[in-house]
């Protein structure tokens, strides 16, 4: 500033002390009073919200913090297997073009039922793993239908108070174990380390995901809540790896270029119908250089036509589109032999550029959609390509297990105010956090605890941590937060994204532990 004259102007230095010295204890009482506000808010709506939920017969107890513990009713029997968004009751409310009803459809909230899922009549502890694996009590799955139609096939029989799984599946009659050692033989990379995380699709009793634990691959068995009733419910009960799910209208809950294998036994998916859609969501999820695998039509069609009630020609016609499929959305097939053939997702990205063709199909995606956004994300015909600066994706780039574990990804870097730095921390930190749960926990560590749920990771921490107890991690990022769901896959983890204002699509009676960090979730216990 100067004076009229033009001299400069020395300004008071204190003149601004006084206003800045206002505005500052006008904010800061601002500050108490909105933040006063706020908590009363929100501890009234607490309460509103837990007294809401349930009258309790036998009255109240006030806890420090105000908040008032409460007693849920039990639901009735016929809630003894509820999934509220896969709920068969509900099914005829939705189009069953590409079997869109057996996709995840929650209540609303004035339909959502508020009480406590009771047991099946007889339920009792379940077997501890590993011996779980091959048997679980009848009474806990409490299911004849699919034991009656899938008897022959060796998915599992009955036997006393008990269900046993043989191992047998309907492409692999000789045993579970013939059948993976046949794929080793055609995958080399399934001995080394290099594969390390699987999803398999029309799983059936996830017999194929139990085999794969003994081998060091840890696999996603996803299966949907069908007329097989409790496929998925039988995995988590044997202490496998599962998730209700499909292919359908939807993108999986997954992001992009996570799975280093993916694998179909007879699972029925019309693979090059609807433009091909279902196995490019296959693509999508399976990062580059991984692995395709299909057993079933129309592999080994010169051998297996009379069995499946066709001709040759249409099964050769069916192979020829599929084989012609795959080529066109950069795919080779690396080997076959019997009813496995196996392909591999390129990791060049030079085939894609064939797709800047636009008489070419499929065509590339464009931008305007997050290759990895997969919550209530629809399918679209169309390649998603891989980011070609992401060089540390592909398979081979990954170092191998378990030194991938504790290695910090590429893609910590995509997640904001994540690098290898932060990863570090948090992996040290949840080192000290998991020997202090076992000293709460004592069971945490032993056979007690199979099954267990992260229901808000954020690198897979609590999960690396416990990664050399007989137990797996299903990790959960939230859907409204930094999705971080690529560096736990890119680890060598298996996760899912989830919103925690609808409910979990799992049966009842399922996991061990839910582990909670930093997160609320208002959801009714299972």
């Amino acid at each position: 500033m100067k004076h009229k004259d033009g001299k400069p102007h020395q300004s008071d230095k204190s003149s601004w002390k006084v206003p800045v010295a206002l505005t500052v204890v006008v904010l800061c009482g601002l500050s108490f009073y909105l933040g006063g506000i706020f908590c009363s808010e929100r501890e009234r709506y607490v309460a509103e919200a837990v007294n809401k939920a349930v009258n309790t017969p036998t009255g109240t107890a006030t806890v420090p913090g105000q908040i008032k513990a409460v007693s849920f009713p039990e639901c009735s029997a016929e809630y003894q297997d509820y999934t509220p968004c896969t709920d068969p009751k509900r099914w005829h409310k939705y189009g069953r073009h590409r079997l869109a009803f057996l996709e995840r459809h929650c209540p609303p909230s004035f339909e959502r039922q508020e009480c406590l899922v009771p047991p099946p009549d007889g339920y009792k502890s379940p077997i501890r793993w590993p011996k779980s694996k091959n048997e679980c009590w009848y009474r806990n799955v409490p299911y004849d239908w699919i034991n009656k139609q899938k008897s022959n096939q060796h998915w599992l029989k009955k036997e006393g108070e008990k269900f046993l799984f043989p191992g047998g599946g309907t492409m692999f009659p000789n045993g579970v174990g013939a059948y993976v050692d046949l794929m080793q033989d055609l995958i080399p990379q399934m001995k080394d380390g290099t594969i390390r995380t699987a999803i398999d699709t029309g799983c059936g009793v996830a017999s194929w995901g139990g085999d794969l634990l003994d081998r060091g691959i840890l696999t996603v068995s996803l299966a949907p809540r069908d007329n097989h009733q409790a496929q998925v419910q039988f995995a988590l009960e044997r202490g496998i790896p599962a998730i209700l799910g499909i292919i359908s209208t939807q993108r999986l809950p997954f992001p992009s270029n996570s799975f280093d294998m993916a694998h179909c036994s007879r699972c029925l998916i019309p693979w090059t119908e609807f433009g091909g859609v279902y196995l490019l969501e296959v693509h999508r999820i399976l990062r580059p250089g991984g692995f395709w695998v299909l057993s079933g039509p129309p592999v080994n069609y010169q051998r297996r036509w009379r069995g499946w009630n066709t001709t040759i020609e249409e099964q050769k016609s069916d192979y020829d589109k599929l084989q012609e499929l795959l080529t066109s959305m950069c795919f080779k097939l690396f080997n076959k032999k019997d009813d496995i053939a196996v392909w591999q997702k390129l990791s060049d990205n030079s085939c894609y550029k064939k797709l800047d063709n636009p008489e070419n199909y499929p065509s590339k995606c464009d931008d305007g959609t997050e290759p990895d956004s997969a919550w209530y994300t629809p399918l679209r015909p169309c390649v998603v390509v891989p980011n070609p600066a992401a060089k540390k994706v592909k398979l081979e780039a990954l170092p191998k297990w378990p030194e991938r574990l504790h290695a910090a990804p590429e893609r910590v870097s995509d997640v904001r105010g994540g690098n290898a730095g932060s990863f570090k921390h948090d992996d040290g930190k949840w080192k000290a956090r998991a020997k202090h749960y076992k000293k709460l926990l004592p069971a945490l560590g032993t056979d007690k605890i199979r099954n267990v749920m992260d229901m808000n990771t954020l690198y897979g921490g609590f999960a690396a941590a416990v990664v050399d107890d007989p137990l797996w991690v299903m990790n959960v990022v939230s859907s409204y937060a930094p999705n971080t769901l690529s560096v736990v896959y890119d680890r060598g983890l298996i996760g899912t994204i989830h919103d925690w204002c609808e409910a979990f699509s799992t049966y009842p009676r399922t996991y061990d532990l839910l582990h909670l960090d930093g997160l609320f979730s208002a959801e009714s216990h299972r």
